[in-house]
């Protein structure tokens, strides 16, 4: 079982950078594999889950020290509006 979470998030992860190229720095790429791991047992597409956390990334300040999983907990309307932008049902 964590076998698959880890292969998940290096899986997800891979595809953001893919996916974002030169737009995610080191530090997003964290974070957002941290996101990743966090969401590992969704019941989602694994692309649904990228999206979510790429684009709570994308609303967090660049200062932020707070994990995407911590964040989204003080956030709610970012929350929604990410999870409806992802397509997570």
């Amino acid at each position: 079982m964590k076998l698959k979470s880890i292969a998940f998030a290096a899986f997800a992860a891979v595809s953001l950078v893919a996916s974002a190229g030169a737009n995610a720095g080191a530090d997003d790429v964290k974070w957002i594999a941290q996101c990743l791991q966090d969401n590992a047992d969704a019941k989602v597409a694994a692309e649904v889950v990228n999206a979510y956390c790429s684009c709570m990334n994308n609303k967090m300040s660049e200062n932020e020290t707070k994990s995407i999983s911590q964040w989204e907990k003080s956030h709610p309307a970012e929350m929604a509006a990410c999870e409806k932008e992802a397509g997570w049902k």
